[in-house]
C-alpha cells in the first residue's frame, strides 16, 4: 500500500530546467532587499578568527567521536568480529553523524545512495538520516510559526498534526490543512542553526585550506569547493530562497506530464516557515511499494535522470543535495518533487563543454576531451596535453567497456579521480557539485536495478541536443564531430541518429530544420563542400560499379572471358552501407513522413546554394574522370609490352 510521506523539502532533491536560455547567465531571483542571510568566507571567517576556544572546542567535539568509532572498527577487524559488529558500528555512526549536526547529517545522507560504495548493514542504518532525524519541541516551532507569520498556528491552520511527521538536517515538517480546505505540509527550520552551520564550515574551510596548502597531491581548489557548499547551504535556511526555487521549476517543467511540483502557498510562508501542498506517495526506493501499485520504478528513476540533465545542460539551475527521502512516486505514475532548498548553477559555457565532453567521451575522441577539460576548468590554456591525452585514452578505454550501454558514471569518475594526481588537473567547484548531484542520482537507480547506467541513459538526450541545437557551441562540436581529413564520418551520424530518436521529446522535424538551417548558413558553407566531395565519391563509385557490371554482362552474352569482380564491387562502399542504415533509422523514427520529404527536396533544390553545389559536384566528377582517363592512357603508353605484338612485315 502507499503511504504518506513528505520530507522536508529541505535538504533533499528538486529538478530545474529544460532547453529554454532564459536563465542563462542570471543568478537566483533574491526578491528580498535585505539578502545578509547569504554566505560570505570573509564575513564568517572574521566571526571565528579571534575564538579559538570556540573553534578548538568544537573540532575536539568532531574528532573525538571519530576516533572513537575508527578504533572501534580496528578492534572489531582485529579479533574478527567485524561482520557480527557491522549493525552495532552503522548504529554508532548514525548517532555520531546526528549529534554532529546538519553539516554531517549531509554528508550521512550523500553516503546512504551508495549501495555500490556502502556495506548493506550501515547502508540500512543511513536511510534514516533522510527524515528521521530526532525532532524539536513543538513549542519551539510554534513560536517560530507565530513570529514569521504574525498569527498563531491555530489562526492560520484548520489542523496541525500534533508531533512532527518527519524531521531532517535543518527542519521538521507538520501536516496540516488550511482554513479553506487544502492538505499542507508545513516545514519549520531548526533553531540555533545558523550558529551550528557556520561554525562547522569555518573548520571545515581550515582544514581544507591547510590540506591545500600543504598536500602537494590536492591540486584543487579546496576552499572554493567548500563556500560553494556553504553558499548551498545558506540558501537552504531560507525558506522563502526555498519556495521562489520551487516556482521556477514549475515554470520550467510545468510541462512535463510525468514530474509534479506542489504547489507554494505564500501567504503562509517566511524565513523559518515554508507551507506547500501535501503530497501522498512513496519513496521510490520503497521498491516493493511502488511497484505493488503497478509503477515501474526504474521508468521512474530514468525519468529523473532525464530532469536532472535538463537541470544540468538546459537552465543550467540545478539541485546540488539530492537523496531518495524526496523522491515520491504518486499513485497516478508522476514523479514528484519535494526539496527545492540546496540549487545551484552552471554556465551556459560550462554547460555546452559538458555536453561536448559526453559526446567526445563516448566517441573516444580523446584528442578532443582533453581540449573539452580546458574549456571547462580543469586545465589551463598552457597545458600540454601530450602526455594527457594517452591518459585520458587508457582511463576512459578501460572504463567505457565495449559499448555506451556499459558506461558507468561512477567508475569513470572514481578512475578520473586517481588520474588527476599525476597531472595539473583542477577541480572546479561547480563540477564537485555536479558529480555528488549525479553520483547520488545513479546510487539510487543502482539500488533498484543494479545494472542501471546513468550515461547510458543521458546519451539519447545528449545526442538529441547535439542534433537540434542550434547554439554555435554545438554547432562547432557537430561539425567536428563529423568531418575529420579522412572525410565525413557516416557511423557517427548514424550513432546519434540512434541514440536520439530514444529521446522522448525527439522530433524529426525539428531535427530536418536545424539541420538545413545550419546546411544553408554562412558557418555551413565547409559541411555543403564536404557534402559535395563525399557526393563526388559516391557517384563516381556507384558509375564504376555500373560500367563493370554492364560490362560484364556485355562479356557473358557474347561468350569473353569475364574479369573477377574486384572486391570494392562486392558490397556497398562505406558511404552507401551508412546511408542505407540512416534511411532504415529514419523510417523508424516517431513523426518520419514519407510525403513531408517530397516538400522538403522541393525545398532544397529551389535554394542557389544547391544549385552551386550541384555545380562543384559536376565539375569535380568531370576533373575524376578526365584525371582516371589522363592516368589510364598514360599507364597504356609507359608498358608497350602489354600491347598485342604486330605480325613482321616481309622486305
Amino acid at each position: 500500500m502507499p503511504y504518506e510521506t513528505l520530507s522536508s523539502p529541505i535538504d533533499t532533491i528538486t529538478v530545474p530546467s529544460q532547453a529554454i536560455d532564459t536563465y542563462e547567465n542570471t543568478e537566483l531571483a533574491y526578491d528580498e532587499p535585505n539578502a545578509d542571510w547569504r554566505y560570505n568566507p570573509e564575513t564568517n571567517n572574521a566571526r571565528y578568527r579571534n575564538r579559538p576556544f570556540t573553534v578548538l572546542g568544537r573540532l575536539i567535539g568532531i574528532l573525538f567521536p571519530f576516533t572513537r568509532f575508527a578504533l572501534g572498527i580496528w578492534w572489531d577487524n582485529f579479533t574478527g568480529n567485524s561482520l557480527l559488529k557491522q549493525k552495532k558500528r552503522a548504529r554508532q555512526l548514525i548517532k555520531i553523524l546526528t549529534k554532529l549536526g546538519p553539516a554531517y547529517i549531509k554528508i550521512g545522507q550523500a553516503l546512504s545512495t551508495r549501495p555500490d560504495v556502502v556495506p548493506p548493514a550501515y547502508l540500512e542504518e543511513l536511510t534514516t538520516l533522510q527524515d528521521k532525524i530526532p525532532s524539536f519541541p513543538n513549542e519551539v516551532a510554534f513560536r517560530f510559526i507565530e513570529e514569521e507569520l504574525g498569527k498563531r498556528p491555530e489562526d492560520i491552520y484548520a489542523e496541525l498534526s500534533p508531533e512532527p511527521i518527519a524531521a531532517a538536517s535543518l527542519g521538521q515538517v507538520y501536516k496540516g490543512r488550511l482554513k479553506t480546505g487544502e492538505e499542507v505540509a508545513v516545514k519549520v527550520q531548526r533553531p540555533d542553526l545558523n550558529r551550528r552551520i557556520t561554525l562547522d564550515i569555518y573548520i571545515m574551510r581550515l582544514l581544507a585550506g591547510w590540506v591545500q596548502d600543504n598536500v602537494k597531491q590536492v591540486r584543487s581548489n579546496l576552499r572554493s569547493i567548500i563556500d560553494e557548499l556553504a553558499e548551498r547551504i545558506f540558501e537552504e535556511t531560507n525558506y522563502n530562497q526555498e519556495g521562489r526555487n520551487a516556482d521556477k521549476f514549475k515554470e520550467f517543467y510545468g510541462y512535463m506530464e510525468e514530474i509534479y511540483v506542489p504547489k507554494i502557498y505564500w501567504e503562509y510562508t517566511g524565513k523559518r516557515v515554508l507551507t506547500m501542498e501535501w503530497i501522498t506517495g512513496t519513496k521510490l526506493t520503497d521498491i516493493d511499494a511502488v511497484q505493488a501499485q503497478g509503477i515501474d520504478a526504474t521508468h521512474l528513476v530514468e525519468i529523473g535522470v532525464e530532469c536532472s540533465l535538463r537541470q544540468l545542460l538546459e537552465h543550467g539551475f540545478f539541485h546540488a543535495d539530492p537523496h531518495p527521502g524526496n523522491l515520491l512516486a504518486m499513485a497516478d505514475g508522476r514523479l514528484a518533487y519535494l526539496d527545492f532548498g540546496m540549487m545551484s548553477r552552471i554556465k551556459p559555457y560550462q554547460r555546452y563543454g559538458l555536453i561536448e565532453a559526453v559526446v567526445h567521451l563516448v566517441n573516444r575522441d580523446f584528442e578532443s576531451l582533453g581540449e573539452d577539460y580546458i574549456k571547462l576548468d580543469f586545465l589551463t590554456p598552457e597545458t600540454d596535453l601530450k602526455p594527457i591525452i594517452p591518459a585520458l585514452a587508457n582511463v576512459f578505454g578501460n572504463a567505457l567497456g565495449a559499448s555506451v550501454a556499459e558506461l558507468n558514471f561512477k567508475s569513470i569518475t572514481d578512475q578520473m579521480s586517481a588520474m588527476m594526481y599525476e597531472f595539473p588537473f583542477t577541480v572546479p567547484a561547480y563540477y564537485a557539485l555536479i558529480i555528488r548531484s549525479m553520483v547520488t542520482l545513479e546510487g539510487i537507480a543502482i539500488g533498484i536495478d543494479p545494472e542501471f547506467k546513468v550515461l547510458s541513459k543521458a546519451y539519447p538526450y545528449i545526442a538529441k541536443r547535439l542534433l537540434t541545437d542550434p547554439a554555435p557551441e554545438l554547432r562547432a562540436s557537430l561539425k567536428d564531430l563529423l568531418f575529420k581529413e579522412e572525410g565525413f564520418r557516416w557511423h557517427r551520424l548514424e550513432n546519434l541518429l540512434n541514440n536520439a530518436t530514444s529521446s522522448r521529446d525527439y522530433d524529426f522535424d525539428s531535427v530536418v530544420d536545424q539541420a538545413l538551417d545550419y546546411l544553408y548558413s554562412d558557418r555551413g558553407a565547409f559541411i555543403r563542400d564536404r557534402i559535395a566531395d563525399e557526393l563526388v565519391n559516391a557517384i563516381d563509385s556507384l558509375g564504376r560499379r555500373t560500367i563493370f557490371n554492364i560490362s560484364t554482362a556485355f562479356r557473358q552474352q557474347v561468350g569473353l572471358a569475364v574479369q573477377e569482380t574486384p572486391a570494392e564491387y562486392r558490397q556497398d562502399s562505406y558511404t552507401m552501407t551508412h546511408l542505407k542504415n540512416i534511411v532504415g533509422i529514419l523510417q523508424q523514427t516517431p513523426g518520419f513522413d514519407p510525403t513531408h520529404l517530397i516538400s522538403i527536396v522541393a525545398k532544397i533544390i529551389t535554394k542557389p546554394e544547391t544549385q552551386k553545389m550541384g555545380q562543384k559536384v559536376a565539375e569535380r566528377l568531370t576533373q575524376k574522370m578526365a584525371a582516371r582517363l589522363i592516368r589510364n592512357l598514360l599507364i597504356e603508353d609507359a608498358k608497350p609490352e602489354m600491347r598485342p605484338a604486330l605480325p613482321a612485315v616481309s622486305r
